[in-house]
């Protein structure tokens, strides 16, 4: 994708793929809600976006991408996410702090200096958070993750995405040291509030964590 989208068109094309659902459109409230900006200066930006045809835009319907708009969307996601496995495997960030560092690096246009830092971390599959690095031609491994909250009890598991990347929850992560990689059992459920006890290898005390946690940590059952 070359330079033909400005910072502000790439934000939206992003924030496009990221809300749209298999076969559904994304409503402008819900893309203003996402961006934090008004429905007004959305539709003027969706507008200007179908005229370079990334999107297909039914007024008071909705949108979604085109072939087009989602390969440049899925060249932006590929630029976030080799720059965050960039910032946390060589530069020694902090996972909880590559977010807002890699929402800038991913807009650097030069296809050669993001192909060749791809070839330098050796073609990483997944980010620090666990989310699928999308290759040069646009293709995903598929993560068959379920939620900690669906693992059933006693079933060795490894931490493999978060579905949350705020530094709020990083940050909780970091404290009950799981990270992605961790290798856990659920031990006990708790009926009255949903919370769950957790053993984490390697650390002897069990873990408690909530409901809400819970909902938004994936894993793979080993």
């Amino acid at each position: 994708m070359g330079s033909n989208f400005s910072v502000a068109e790439e934000n939206y094309i992003k924030a496009v793929y990221h809300l749209q659902k298999p076969g559904a459109i994304v409503t402008t409230n819900e893309l203003a809600a996402e961006l934090q900006t008004k429905a007004a200066s959305v539709t003027d930006m969706l507008k200007k976006l179908k005229q370079k045809k990334v999107l297909n835009y039914e007024p008071y319907r909705g949108f979604n991408l085109t072939t087009e708009g989602r390969k440049a969307a899925l060249g932006i996601v590929r630029k976030h996410r080799l720059w965050e496995y960039f910032l946390v495997e060589k530069l020694q960030f902090g996972w909880d702090e590559v977010h807002e560092v890699a929402e800038e690096l991913e807009h650097i246009t030069s296809k050669k200096l993001i192909d060749k830092l791809d070839a330098f971390l050796d073609f990483p599959r997944f980010d620090p958070h666990g989310d699928p690095i999308p290759d040069v031609n646009g293709k995903m491994q598929v993560q068959h993750d379920i939620s900690l909250n669906d693992l059933p009890v006693n079933t060795p598991a490894e931490v493999s995405s978060v579905k949350d990347q705020s530094s709020e929850l990083l940050d909780l992560l970091k404290h009950k040291n799981i990270s992605i990689g961790s290798r856990l059992q659920v031990t006990r459920k708790f009926g009255f509030d949903q919370s769950i006890e957790l053993r984490i290898k390697d650390i002897a005390a069990p873990v408690n964590i909530s409901l809400q946690l819970a909902q938004v940590l994936y894993v793979k059952p080993l």
